[in-house]
């Protein structure tokens, strides 16, 4: 068993059994999905909508480089620079040396999965630069030492009480303060780190090809703000998040907000399109888009599961999975959590290491029936599961064992053979520890179906 699979293991008998963490998770995905109810409202045909953005994404992965190259160009135009990273540790050297460069102690970082999927945080604390995430629920999270627990909401997991003791602990705040109270404390606290930065960080929900630009989306206004004040302004971004147009906004952007947050629309939406251009009074100097590989060209290989790359981060699948809503998004032990996440990171970190979160799902459809550009998310890791076994990641145990049940369940007279006595014999021999402590094995009945149908017939 690999380390990553006993880990994984390991969080998941914990969480499943840690009843205040589970009355946090019900409590706060029983809150969105009654906004998300209502968000849909303003779809007037929700399938149609939901086709189209599908239809969208995948003309965009299936010419990602055609409109990442257009996106290049256009941006260049106006005076903005674009650094192509293969993994991640190429996008945090090229970023800590654009860092170096402007002599940064301080850097003000916006929402981003993709700067957590690199450490980006870590990785310049080595390096003498202070990294302040300016998300509120990044922000709380940080404060914990912890990773985000969700690709939307970092601290979905913590109660108000939960936040109260961390502000308590580590801000010396009192124990008693209000949700609206802590709020006001973290804004009066990061004024002071939006006017120290010397650059900025973000990351981007999606780049646009036509006019070379990046939009962002949010409800707090931290990501204008981290992008506001410094005169160095830095986003990575998944090279997948591209799309051909600016007009694929007036679809995708609702639709994100809608399933993402419950809203119509976010607070605060936002285009990026390079630095301060001649005669405009606000604005960087100086502004770079990191474009990341970091495994995305391995899935765009891949004919089948390519698709996973049209995802827009709205988190849907992880509310809905039944897994995610046991288990929690810490026990995965990856940046990309739930459905989704099971799907892409055997393809971003390697198949054979992660192989088992693929194999953590119900296949109950949900993932797939809640996601809003239609991935068929279920049917993937399906596929994910096919890969592995054909790579040669299973056990000549596992192997076997399937062998001797595939030549049983396609042949009857296989499959009678031996009785009740010697089938409960083998499962409690070979399947006993997968099917877990806490349950019983089923009991094979004493005449299978097929023997009483038999009977009954014969009797006539």
């Amino acid at each position: 068993m690999s380390k990553t699979l006993e880990a994984f293991l390991s969080a998941s008998e914990i969480k499943s059994f840690d009843i205040g963490h589970r009355k946090n998770i019900k409590y706060n995905i029983g809150q969105y999905d009654k906004k998300v109810i209502a968000g849909k409202e303003q779809f007037s045909n929700l399938e149609l909508a939901k086709t189209r953005a599908a239809a969208i994404k995948n003309k965009s992965i299936e010419n990602l480089e055609k409109y990442l190259i257009e996106f290049e160009a256009n941006f260049i135009k106006r005076g903005g620079k674009v650094i192509w990273a293969q993994d991640s540790e190429e996008a945090v050297k090229e970023a800590l040396l654009i860092m170096q460069k402007a002599n940064a102690k301080t850097i003000v970082k916006g929402k981003s999965m993709v700067t957590e999927e690199v450490h980006l945080n870590g990785k310049l604390e080595k390096n003498g630069i202070e990294s302040i995430e300016t998300d509120l629920g990044e922000y709380i999270v940080q404060l914990r030492n912890e990773a985000p627990y969700h690709i939307v909401t970092p601290a979905m997991h913590l109660s108000k009480e939960d936040v109260a003791k961390t502000f308590n602990e580590k801000k010396g705040t009192p124990l008693d303060w209000s949700p609206e109270q802590i709020t006001h404390f973290v804004r009066q606290e990061l004024r002071e780190k939006y006017a120290k930065a010397e650059v900025g960080v973000i990351g981007s929900n999606f780049i646009i090809a036509d006019i070379g630009a990046i939009a962002m989306t949010e409800n707090e206004g931290n990501g204008v703000m981290s992008m506001s004040f410094p005169k160095v302004q830095i986003a990575i971004v998944g090279i997948e998040k591209v799309i051909p147009s600016l007009t694929d906004l007036d679809l995708l952007w609702p639709l994100l907000s809608t399933y993402g947050t419950g809203q119509n629309l976010t607070v605060y939406n936002t285009i990026y399109a390079g630095p301060k251009q001649p005669g405009e009074i606000d604005g960087p100097d100086e502004m770079y888009v990191i474009l990341l590989d970091n495994g995305r060209s391995t899935l765009l290989a891949e004919p089948e599961q390519r698709q996973a790359l049209s995802c827009i981060r709205c988190g849907a699948c992880l509310n809905a999975c039944p897994v995610y809503k046991t288990i929690g998004g810490h026990s995965y032990g990856t940046t990309y959590s739930g459905p989704i996440g099971s799907v892409i990171t055997p393809h971003l970190q390697g198949m054979q290491e992660f192989k088992h979160l693929s194999y953590a799902s119900t296949l109950c459809g949900k993932c797939t029936e809640v996601c809003p550009v239609k991935i068929d998310i279920h049917k993937l890791l399906l596929f994910n599961r096919r890969d592995s076994v054909k790579k040669g990641f299973t056990t000549k145990t596992e192997n076997w064992v399937w062998f001797f049940w595939k030549g049983a369940m396609l042949k009857r007279a296989k499959m009678d053979k031996g009785g009740a006595k010697l089938k409960n014999f083998m499962l409690k021999q070979f399947f006993k520890k997968q099917w877990g402590e806490r349950r019983d094995l089923p009991q094979i009945a004493a005449k299978s179906f097929n023997q009483i149908w038999k009977e009954r017939k014969e009797g006539k």
